[in-house]
């Protein structure tokens, strides 16, 4: 393979996140229509694990991101789908961090501590204040619906790139490149 593919790394990162990142907001429009019970509180903390799971792996992916170069656009890209593509992934990487941290601000703010897999609990961002908590979830939901429309216009992209420009966008992240011998490019 050429340095048109991204690192198994990267894939693996991509494909775990994007898989977590969908249960996330599956849950978090579930959770919210379920009447409270002990099954409701137990999607919470589900929602919660995933939320600061992605937070810690769009961490990991912005390291790597900024270790590793991208492989470069297909020649033929134009400007402004060239322009498109940074604002894109920059707001999904935004939204990575902001997404979780607006969840575990808003958990603080209702009194619920944040207790990572039921055994690590982590430390509050905010103290408890049940008025501000209702702003911080209507954040929270928009930026969930923000994400959802981020995500759809990226698989679009990739779609078209794939299948009506056929120049292969969509393949850098579907192949595990074998590991470069010593000498070839990454």
């Amino acid at each position: 393979m050429s340095a048109s593919h991204y690192t198994r790394t990267a894939v693996g990162l991509h494909w775990l996140v994007a898989g977590l990142i969908l249960s996330g907001l599956f849950m978090g429009w579930t959770m919210t229509g379920m009447e409270v019970s002990p099954r409701k509180l137990q999607v919470y903390n589900w929602h919660k694990w995933v939320g600061v799971t992605v937070l810690g792996l769009a961490i990991l992916r912005l390291i790597w991101r900024f270790t590793h170069r991208a492989p470069p656009l297909a020649a033929a890209t134009p400007p402004w789908q060239r322009a498109a593509a940074r604002c894109g992934h920059a707001l999904l990487y935004v939204l990575m961090l902001v997404m979780p941290l607006t969840g575990w601000i808003y958990s603080n703010l209702t009194g619920y501590p944040v207790v990572y897999l039921g055994r690590i609990p982590l430390p509050d961002l905010v103290e408890r204040n049940r008025e501000l908590a209702e702003t911080w979830v209507k954040v929270h939901a928009t930026l969930g619906v923000v994400l959802a429309v981020a995500i759809a216009g990226h698989v679009v992209a990739a779609l078209y790139h794939q299948f009506v420009m056929r120049d292969g966008t969509l393949l850098r992240m579907l192949v595990w490149r074998a590991t470069p011998k010593r000498g070839e490019p990454p």
